[in-house]
């Protein structure tokens, strides 16, 4: 078809394209470094003609000006991620939090759950065929997109056009508005000595020709920079960083010998500097997913030699994992950490790994604890959990009896804190794990 005449005619400023929400409708818009500035700004200047917009979203960044107090009674948001834009709203009781892992969320717009009226997405400009790119967020937009009555695009010829099951055309989109806007950038952060020390105990798991599944922070990227000696590493995760263009540059990821997709870096978001984004452009070694493909246990199992590493608040001395809330304070969310972790258990020669620093607050709380914070959740249980990682070793738990689990966590808890865990298992709360 010639798609050019449909494409001209369906654009519009940002503002008649906000107009597209009405009061009660329930929508999407995309996060990450796709979240659409443009719009979400022209949605807030309408804030005084709206009430009670739901705004359903993973992680958000930059500045969010529909979490604003002034703007309870028009928006809230239903974050199925929480970040900075939106923390505080929660925590004030203005907004709502859904914890739910992210291989579900797709699910959650097409079978309804979560019915949708209005998506904004972020997209690139169309290829010759009218398709355009979700470039750096794929995630859940796709199915968002696919779902919702009105679909909205921010057309930004600044978004790389990525490829894989990663493009919606011209014929599907309501409303287009045109824009030349910077993506969201996440300045890569140099790991901080106990992070490296952390890092060193983990890179022992990981052999030649393993998948790596690696998350946001400085452990992750400090791993990679201590596998200069590996060879042929892939790539299957849910974000990819600039940590790995540069594994790749020096030849230690290549991903030739991924049992699945091999060949390709698969991903369903690109988060980190703009030089990044260049990188991922039309670049065919990299495949973008929805992420109910990427995140799915059952396909992360098809990856042999699966690593997967992810973070924690907290681990308590069964091995039950807190990432998402301290205490009762909702601080990120689910994620895909029970998705990779169970994954990389399916696996043949899979490892799951959950890392955290051993103490904080400056080293005056322990973050491996007898029992989880009055309030915390528990995101990964104590039956997913295999490895445990901190700056004083690895801990494996898997088929350990709670008193064998104890007893290995205590080895990898600050030396400042063994003798107190060790004191309140046996005595406050009269847990009998250690003989």
């Amino acid at each position: 078809m010639n798609w050019l005449p449909h494409y001209m005619v369906k654009v519009v400023s940002a503002d008649e394209a906000a107009a597209a929400v009405k009061s009660g409708d329930r929508m999407f818009i995309s996060g990450n470094a796709a979240s659409p500035v443009l719009l979400t700004q022209a949605l807030a200047r309408r804030a005084s003609e709206l009430r009670d917009v739901e705004v359903n979203h993973v992680l958000l960044l930059g500045d969010d000006p529909l979490a604003r107090p002034e703007f309870a009674n028009s928006f809230r948001h239903n974050s199925l991620f929480v970040g900075p834009a939106d923390r505080e709203a929660i925590a004030d009781g203005r907004s709502d939090y859904v914890p739910v892992h992210l291989s579900d969320i797709p699910g959650l717009f097409t079978q309804r759950i979560i019915p949708l009226d209005v998506a904004f997405i972020h997209v690139s400009p169309p290829d010759e065929h009218g398709f355009m790119s979700f470039g750096v967020e794929c995630g859940a937009s796709k199915a968002a997109a696919e779902s919702a009555r009105i679909v909205v695009a921010q057309v930004n010829e600044r978004m790389p056009r990525t490829l894989g099951d990663d493009f919606i055309h011209v014929s599907r989109v309501h409303k287009i508005v045109e824009c030349s806007e910077s993506l969201q950038t996440l300045t890569p952060r140099i790991a901080n000595e106990t992070e490296i020390r952390i890092a060193r105990n983990i890179a022992p798991l990981v052999e030649d020709g393993a998948t790596m599944q690696l998350g946001i922070g400085g452990i992750p990227d400090a791993v990679l920079k201590l596998l200069d000696d590996r060879q042929h590493l892939g790539i299957h995760t849910e974000m990819v960083s600039d940590g790995v263009v540069e594994a790749i540059e020096k030849g230690v990821v290549t991903n030739a010998r991924k049992s699945l997709h091999r060949g390709k870096v698969i991903a369903t978001f690109v988060l980190g500097s703009s030089e990044l984004y260049g990188y991922i452009d039309n670049n065919p070694l990299f495949e973008l997913h929805p992420c109910d493909y990427t995140n799915n246990p059952f396909v992360i199992a098809q990856n042999d030699n699966m690593v997967a590493i992810n973070s924690a608040i907290q681990v308590d001395l069964t091995g039950q994992v807190c990432s998402d809330s301290i205490g009762r304070r909702i601080y990120s969310g689910f994620g895909g950490q029970v998705d990779f972790i169970r994954g990389a258990s399916y696996a043949k020669g899979g490892k799951p790994v959950i890392a955290l620093q051993s103490t904080a607050k400056k080293g005056t709380l322990s973050r491996i604890v007898p029992t989880l914070t009055a309030g915390a959740g528990v995101v990964t249980s104590r039956a997913d959990v295999h490895y445990v990682a901190t700056e004083f070793g690895v801990a494996f738990l898997h088929g350990k009896n709670l008193r064998q689990r104890a007893e290995a966590l205590l080895q990898i808890a600050h030396p400042d804190f063994r003798e107190e865990l060790e004191r309140s298992l046996r005595g406050d709360i009269k847990m009998a794990v250690l003989s």
